[in-house]
């Protein structure tokens, strides 16, 4: 349990804390997942197809983020996380779109 004073887990339970939880893991499940049934479904090749959406959601996943705050000590702030989901995610959508002039 975290400490009275831990500003962290106060914070979280905002209204807009609990919305930006709950978005977190909504994108995680629809990118993560919809990058794992394009890898499943069209396969691995070209790189961008399903790895980006996979990629990016599990750059916001809640779960990830506690891991990495558990086992190595860094703290990934909300806006970190945002941020590296959405540049990958833009960055496939661009690899997908400099494919198809090709």
């Amino acid at each position: 349990m975290a400490d009275v004073g831990d500003k962290s887990e106060i914070a979280r339970w905002t209204p807009l804390g609990a919305l930006g939880f709950v978005a977190a893991w909504v994108w995680t499940l629809l990118a993560g997942g919809g990058g794992v049934w394009l890898l499943l479904t069209k396969g691995a090749w070209p790189p961008t197809n399903g790895w980006s959406a996979l990629f990016s959601g599990l750059a916001l996943c809640p779960l990830l983020a506690s891991f990495v705050t558990v086992n190595f000590g860094a703290v990934l702030s909300w806006p970190v996380r945002v941020g590296a989901a959405a540049l990958i995610f833009l960055a496939g959508h661009l690899a997908l779109f400099v494919e198809r002039w090709m």
